[in-house]
C-alpha cells in the first residue's frame, strides 16, 4: 500500500464518527391532531407553539411540526385517511 492511499483512508475513517453523530441528530417531528379545521383553530395553534416556544422548540429551527385536520370527520384519521391536509 503506498503512503498516499493510507494515509486517505486513515482521514476518512476519523470522519465516520462525525458522519454517524449527524445522522443522529435528527430534528423531531411533532404532531398537532385536531377534529376541528384550521380556520376554527387558529388560537389552538397559536397556544400550541407558544408552548413549544417557552420550552425552547421552534417550528422549523429544532423541531418539525405535522398538522392533521378531521373537519369533523373523524374517519380521517384512520388508516391512509389519516394524511390529511395539512397546514
Amino acid at each position: 500500500m503506498r503512503r498516499r492511499d493510507f494515509i486517505a483512508i486513515i482521514g476518512s475513517a476519523a470522519g465516520w464518527p462525525h458522519i454517524a453523530q449527524a445522522q443522529s441528530s435528527a430534528i423531531p417531528l411533532v404532531g398537532f391532531m385536531s377534529g376541528r379545521s384550521p380556520e376554527d383553530s387558529g388560537h389552538l395553534v397559536e397556544a400550541f407553539q407558544q408552548g413549544l416556544a417557552e420550552t425552547g422548540f421552534i417550528d422549523g429551527q429544532n423541531v418539525k411540526i405535522e398538522f392533521r385536520w378531521a373537519q369533523g370527520d373523524y374517519d380521517r384519521f384512520s388508516g391512509d385517511q389519516a394524511r390529511a391536509e395539512r397546514s
